[in-house]
């Protein structure tokens, strides 16, 4: 039982992928949003890699949002 921020840390995240899995313009999935690296590697990754790289996506996916004028 994950009862502390060390066995949160520890634990593997779930694989971001959707399966929408297509290279876009800019190389990154359109479905995940990764790169062709980063799925590639993601299994070899260590758990605290993983949660580095769903931080990446979450900019990467704030960032391609749709801007709302005011």
């Amino acid at each position: 039982m994950a009862n502390n921020a060390a066995d949160i840390r520890l634990a593997r995240p779930m694989s971001p992928c959707i399966s929408v899995c297509a290279l876009d313009h800019t190389g990154h999935c359109a479905g995940c949003l990764r790169t062709r690296d980063e799925i590639a590697s993601w299994i070899r990754l260590s758990p605290d890699q993983q949660w580095d790289l769903l931080r990446t996506l979450e900019r990467r996916r704030a960032e391609r949002a749709p801007r709302r004028s005011v």
